[in-house]
């Protein structure tokens, strides 16, 4: 029984794709992986987008979510084969949608930070624009 579980236990790791965190920075902006914004329309209308920056909303003002209707919109812009980035305000909701991606089989990196962490670092982002 014990090698069943071993067994179970082994492939499972090799199933998930393995969830990266990385530093928010300006290196990642500039590198050309696509970069998914979570945060809510409020949120980018008053910071404005990192470049090139997707967004689809995950939490609504609320802090509700529809896990099947964002996967289906992320579905529109990314490939689980392919490693994209997420963020969020400070990396809080990026890393737990991160996660619940990662056991989806997505190759996603969590961008630790969040866009706070890049605007302490000089970074600016660009405008919101619908």
């Amino acid at each position: 029984m014990s090698k069943i579980l071993l067994l179970i236990s082994l492939l499972s790791t090799f199933l998930f794709a393995e969830l990266r965190h990385i530093d928010a920075s300006e290196e990642v902006v500039k590198s050309g992986m696509k970069i998914i914004d979570i945060r809510t329309l409020p949120e980018w209308k008053e910071t404005g987008l990192v470049e090139n920056a997707i967004p689809i909303t995950f939490f609504d003002e609320q802090g509700r979510y529809n896990a099947e209707a964002f996967t289906k919109e992320l579905d529109k812009y990314v490939s689980k084969d392919k490693e994209f980035a997420l963020i969020c305000r400070t990396g809080s909701r990026s890393a737990a949608v991160s996660e619940m991606l990662s056991k989806q089989g997505y190759k996603v990196v969590n961008l630790k930070g969040g866009i706070k962490s890049l605007m302490s670092k000089g970074y600016v982002p660009e405008p919101y624009r619908p």
